[in-house]
């Protein structure tokens, strides 16, 4: 096996309807690292013959991008009379063409000098940095007979054409790209201490208690990973238990408008025992909460969906210290209740475990990264105009009649990265969060924004070969 195996860098594109204008993302998942959140930087390609446009000369038109983080609490079906249930909790613009000093002189990410030499001159960065009490982006699952955005907080990248004076929200959709990125939490390094807890309630006309513990393994777990729990009843009072319950609850908290807490249950197990007075049982339990079982289940917190990708529950939201929890948007938090269902006219015993459920930290992510001997945008456009003028010059230069055409052999810095006529390989185009490929991959793999497995797709589309034609 040689390197044919090797997968490129994945970059996310998407084109306006026109195709004037394609933005370029090397990830859709900007990681909130508690301390600092990675920053949003991207590429916008201009068409050539677009820009000779009079209006670009002369200051009319110019291209901007705009993040926006918005907190959607009503179906968008429910929008009338220009009232919308949406409430814009960051917004951020800034020009991206005519190219402003501070962007051209900005460092770039590998990802992005890579772009700007194989996109050419016509290619223009922007950066977005999104402050530290910004929410993570969290989905309220609909109904199955819903339509419209879900409620939720979602991010929205825009680049658009602008004309003098006029706002990003009146932009002409032929001449605009969204694109729906989110922002999100990966489980910390270091473990919390184990979940413990213990009861001790005496039933009714029972002189002597009954004592239930429950532990759980750990305190930080992953999407889709078993948990055990631990249970163990001391009986010394007059009643038998006769059923153990155990279930996992998510409690969100909606922090915008009220202190409004919503639990949902996303896994449950019973367990039919029979613990007679005087008596003991330890024995451990397994459950595991996911998605996949609570489909039906409207105003689920979810991690934030894009378009037409999958997704799963909503992650514990880590809130950092001196930051209000009314600018969180949606607080997540789990807790694993224990409930001993007892006979006769006793109560039911119950107690609460604390954890969390995370997803693991990604690969490494070097392409999204600077280095240390990293370039700003303008140096790398005068390198692009140097090299392609020593190429003009060259091929201008007379040959002797006896040696044949020869091709100028490339210069380091105007090496193709990529050819756009070579196949993708037949790899899985499913999203994957951070695209953790080196800096010594000699493809970039160019995805459609949105998602290319779509339902009604042809089986040969979906390993990216064309459709089949169609007869008449």
């Amino acid at each position: 096996m040689g390197d044919s195996s090797k997968s490129g860098t994945r970059v996310f594109k998407k084109s306006s309807p026109n195709g004037r204008i394609t933005a370029y993302l090397g990830k859709r998942d900007f990681v909130d690292h508690i301390h600092c959140i990675d920053p949003i930087d991207g590429i916008v390609l201009i068409d050539e013959e677009y820009l000779k446009c009079p209006e670009f000369s002369s200051g009319a038109k110019k291209v901007m991008a705009t993040l926006t983080c918005a907190f959607r609490y009503g179906r968008e079906d429910l929008d009338v009379l220009g009232l919308t249930f949406r409430k814009e909790l960051h917004t951020d613009m800034q020009q991206v063409y005519p190219p402003t000093k501070e962007n051209e002189r900005r460092l770039c990410t590998r990802l992005q000098e890579r772009l700007l030499r194989k996109l050419g001159k016509n290619a223009y960065p922007f950066f977005f940095e999104l402050p530290l009490n910004s929410p993570c982006s969290v989905t309220l699952q609909p109904a199955p007979g819903d339509t419209g955005k879900p409620c939720g907080v979602d991010y929205e990248l825009k680049a658009c054409i602008l004309y003098e004076g006029e706002e990003p929200q009146n932009a002409n959709r032929k001449n605009s790209v969204r694109l729906a990125i989110r922002k999100v939490q990966y489980a910390p390094d270091r473990q919390a201490p184990q979940p413990c807890r213990e009861i001790s309630t005496k039933p009714v006309l029972s002189d002597k208690p009954i004592n239930l513990e429950a532990t759980l393994d750990k305190e930080l777990y992953y999407h889709g990973e078993t948990m055990s729990v631990n249970v163990q009843i001391t009986n010394n009072s007059s009643r038998s238990v006769k059923k153990i319950k155990i279930s996992v609850r998510q409690f969100a908290d909606i922090c915008i408008y009220s202190s409004a807490q919503y639990k949902c249950p996303v896994a449950n197990l019973e367990h039919e025992v029979c613990v007679p007075p005087s008596s003991t049982l330890c024995k451990v339990f397994q459950i595991t909460p996911n998605l996949s079982e609570n489909k039906d289940k409207r105003g689920l917190a979810l991690d934030g969906q894009l378009k037409h990708e999958d997704t799963n529950l909503a992650s514990t939201t880590l809130i950092k210290d001196g930051i209000s929890r009314e600018t969180l948007g949606i607080v997540v938090s789990y807790k694993v209740k224990v409930k001993l269902v007892m006979g006769g006219l006793a109560a039911d015993v119950s107690l609460f475990l604390p954890f969390s459920l995370m997803h693991s930290k990604p690969v490494n992510d070097s392409d999204n990264q600077r280095r240390q001997d990293a370039q700003d945008a303008l140096s790398i456009r005068q390198e692009i105009n140097s090299t392609s003028s020593r190429n003009n010059s060259y091929s201008k230069e007379p040959k002797p009649a006896d040696q044949p055409d020869k091709k100028p052999a490339p210069d380091a810095e105007s090496v193709h990265l990529i050819n756009f006529d070579d196949p993708l390989p037949a790899t899985n185009t499913g999203f994957e969060p951070m695209p953790g490929q080196g800096w010594d991959d000699d493809e970039l793999q160019f995805m459609e924004f949105t998602r290319l497995r779509l339902n009604n797709a042809h089986p040969e589309q979906q390993n990216g070969l064309p459709p089949p034609p169609t007869q008449n």
